[in-house]
């Protein structure tokens, strides 16, 4: 059945970061595994790995054997931790977002919805929109994911996740998310909700997944982005229309749950005719 068949098992049901940068409904559950390197004052193993200093050959030799040790034991981790969750969606946005946004709302429907369609929910763990899409899964039954990741400030778990897994490098955690997902839902975000965006872009249009969608929530907010897209980016060669397939845009949680159902029972189909591929068809 391949990766996809290996994917839709039975799904089971389960069971402060600073204030200047977010705010949320609740107070963070303390989360010390990944805030080691905020209490030191060191540096996160993301920026040891990329950026560590080479007095000599051998010292820099080990030092990445290890490293290479510590990224295997979080891949194992993740698996270990995920491999019977079943269908699963993982769902993106700002840390950012207050619960009085209409996008945190919107957030904690679709994801009660997808739940009570029998999916898990997966988050990055932390406040705004993620904690609001694990609030939703929790609100629809369903099983709540956070996959929190190691920075260098303050980071805690929203009070909504069931499945803690911590993380300390981005590229382990990236993988989580695709591989157990069905597809991505994406909110009006900064700089990692973008790198996530374009990551499945890329992996879709290299083959890497199938029948995975990506749906962009709040059209106004990414008008100008896909304006860009199919404008230069389109015009000069860099994409081909096909590359948009299975990148939707809508405001309807309707519409987005709808979507992310179809594309788990019947490959996509509707996901394909309502796609931005769709769209530049329809103009030429």
């Amino acid at each position: 059945m391949g990766q996809q068949g290996e994917k839709r098992r039975a799904h089971q049901t389960p069971q402060a970061p600073r204030q200047a940068r977010q705010k949320a409904s609740g107070k963070p559950q303390e989360n010390p595994t990944l805030n080691q390197a905020s209490r030191t004052g060191a540096r996160t193993e993301d920026e040891r790995l990329l950026n560590e200093p080479r007095p000599s050959p051998g010292a820099f030799t080990r030092s990445d054997t290890w490293r290479v040790l510590r990224i295997q034991g979080e891949f194992v981790a993740g698996f270990d931790a995920l491999a019977e969750v079943g269908a699963a969606v993982t769902i993106f946005g700002s840390a950012r977002t207050s619960p009085d946004d209409p996008m945190y709302a919107c957030a904690v429907e679709l994801a009660r919805g997808l739940a009570r369609e029998g999916f898990a929910v997966i988050t990055g763990g932390g406040p705004g929109i993620m904690e609001a899409a694990n609030k939703g899964a929790k609100e629809g039954g369903g099983l709540s994911i956070g996959c929190n990741i190691e920075l260098p400030f303050e980071q805690g778990t929203n009070r909504y996740v069931d499945l803690a897994i911590n993380f300390r490098y981005f590229f382990v955690r990236k993988t989580m998310f695709v591989k157990y997902s069905e597809g991505f839902i994406i909110f009006p975000g900064g700089f990692g909700t973008l790198d996530e965006l374009f990551e499945a872009l890329t992996l879709i249009q290299t083959g890497k997944i199938q029948n995975f969608p990506v749906i962009l929530f709040g059209s106004e907010y990414w008008e100008g982005l896909l304006r860009w897209i199919k404008g230069p980016v389109l015009a000069e060669g860099k994409i081909a229309p096909d590359d948009l397939r299975l990148l939707v845009v809508t405001d309807s949680v309707e519409k987005a749950q709808r979507l992310i159902v179809d594309c788990y029972q019947h490959k996509c189909w509707e996901a394909q005719e309502s796609s931005e591929a769709a769209t530049i068809q329809e103009i030429r």
